[in-house]
């Protein structure tokens, strides 16, 4: 049964960092990740994407330049940075899996990531 399984969560104050592991597992073939993420009262928002090799890379403009997205197939895990956290950071962070490997990687439409492939959720609280 394929799996995503989130994990690096945590509370950390404006300007401190974190990093984020997506965790994959019983996924046949090749496929996209995607980041996104869910403040209270808010809509679940992309934060940045991967597609299935590493070469292309994609992100949400509310994040560029503070967040990094990467991966490492031989371990079947996708890693998000994040610096330079600010308190709107704050949500929890889901990964996905796009199966269809769509190039670009999508940031933004969580529709084009397989419903069944979406993870727990991990916290992250940014906060003084």
């Amino acid at each position: 049964q394929s799996q995503l399984v989130e994990s690096g969560g945590g509370s950390v104050q404006p300007g401190g960092s974190l990093r984020l592991s997506c965790a994959a597992s019983g996924f046949p073939g090749y496929y996209n990740i995607g980041w996104f993420r869910q403040a209270p009262g808010k809509k679940r928002e992309g934060v940045a994407c991967i597609s299935s090799e590493g070469s292309n890379t994609g992100y949400a403009d509310s994040v560029r330049g503070r967040f990094t997205i990467s991966r490492d197939n031989a371990e079947k895990v996708v890693h998000l940075q994040m610096v330079a956290l600010k308190p709107e950071d704050t949500g929890v962070y889901y990964c996905a899996a796009d199966l269809k490997e769509m190039w670009p990687c999508v940031v933004n439409d969580a529709a084009f990531y397989d419903r069944d492939s979406w993870g727990q959720g991990t916290q992250v609280t940014v906060s003084s």
